[in-house]
């Protein structure tokens, strides 16, 4: 049985530590001992460590067969330099901001395969993407994901299943997206357009910035990104923002200095905080546009996938983590091989990788249709 360590037990790592556990002997590590406890009762063995402490994240991964990275995103390059450093194969989920490339020759030269933004969105789409393009043709591709509470509750009618910090930053680093064969661009929450899914209704889609690698390793003239959320919900966040609410500029209030965004972020998720059994869902569109024979064919395909009622798990925890564990798959068992860094579209060119991943989630009952 193969030992695999999970970095991060929040809900998705959690969840992620949960399903490795039917084939491997996991190890989760955090600082957060709440969360760490949850997992002890799943007989799941758990560290208590600081994170982004680079020696003991090399000591604490010293005889493991596979890292899994599933910090907050302010972490993760870090933490995943520090695992490529240290020998050990790595997927990883904590979608950093800095570019991948730049730690390729690093898990070239130490032999390393390093798997990165393996998630949902970016992640499933992104495979999604690889494959569409490796088949020839592809002038347009978009993706529109969201996930949302099954209850509507206003004003904010959203609450948070990953990361606070990572939350906003989506609300406030400016979009880039792909047009006529150049990258431009947008202001984040621009965009605006309403979209009807079956089952759920009308969602508002907006510009946000999730293309990440794909917009440099995929030559495709047009490409964009928007994320889901109930109408009326980015009206609010726009104020906020204008207001200076998610500003990172210090400012000092009765003597105290502090930066906007960690107040605003304090305040809005104790209101945004996701309950552990809370019903949600999660929706992606995807679509393509491929010339086929001389005609414009497009091609679309659509998740949705809500909690977990006999696991407990989020759909947002289940779609993500178990596209990660998917990830883990393919190295563990010897399908995707090769020595570097790469992003979940370069995977997905691979029908062989791309198929294992689709059975790997239809088997979680989570389905492209």
């Amino acid at each position: 049985m193969k030992n695999v360590i999970v970095l991060g037990a929040g809900m998705v790592g959690r969840a992620i530590a949960r399903d490795l556990q039917q084939t491997c002997k996991v190890t989760s590590v955090d600082l957060d001992e709440g969360n760490l406890s949850f997992l002890s009762e799943f007989g799941i063995n758990t560290v208590s460590a600081d994170l982004s402490d680079p020696k003991k994240v090399k000591d604490i991964i010293r005889d493991t067969d596979l890292v899994v990275g599933a910090v907050p995103g302010f972490m993760g390059y870090k933490t995943v330099e520090t695992v490529i450093s240290a020998g050990k194969n790595i997927v990883d989920i904590s979608f950093f901001p800095e570019d991948y490339n730049d730690l390729n020759q690093l898990a070239v030269d130490n032999g390393v395969t390093a798997i990165v933004d393996f998630g949902v969105a970016p992640g499933l789409s992104n495979m999604w993407f690889g494959n569409q393009f490796a088949k020839g043709g592809v002038s347009f591709l978009e993706c529109m994901v969201g996930g949302l509470p099954a209850e509507r509750k206003y004003p904010f009618q959203y609450k948070a299943p990953f990361s606070p910090v990572d939350v906003l930053e989506e609300y406030t680093r400016t979009a880039r997206v792909k047009e006529h064969g150049r990258i431009v661009t947008r202001e984040a929450l621009s965009g605006s357009e309403f979209v009807d899914f079956e089952g759920i209704g009308t969602l508002e889609a907006f510009y946000t910035d999730g293309l990440r690698s794909i917009l440099n390793t995929l030559d495709v003239p047009d490409m964009r990104e928007l994320t889901l959320r109930y109408p009326g919900h980015i009206d609010l966040i726009k104020a906020l923002r204008h207001t200076g609410f998610f500003s990172e500029d210090e400012i000092e209030v009765k003597g105290v200095k502090l930066k906007p965004r960690d107040f605003s972020a304090k305040l809005l998720f104790k209101d945004w905080k996701l309950g552990t059994s809370e019903p949600e869902f999660t929706v992606m569109r995807l679509k393509s546009i491929r010339k086929i024979k001389g005609e414009q064919v497009e091609f679309t395909q659509t998740l949705l996938d809500r909690y977990d009622e006999t696991s407990g798990v989020s759909s947002m925890s289940r779609t993500t983590g178990y596209t990660c564990t998917a990830g883990a798959g393919l190295i563990l068992n010897g399908i995707f091989t090769e020595k570097g860094c790469f992003p979940p579209e370069l995977i997905g060119m691979k029908d062989d990788c791309f198929t294992y991943v689709l059975d790997h989630l239809e088997e979680r009952n989570i389905i492209l249709s």
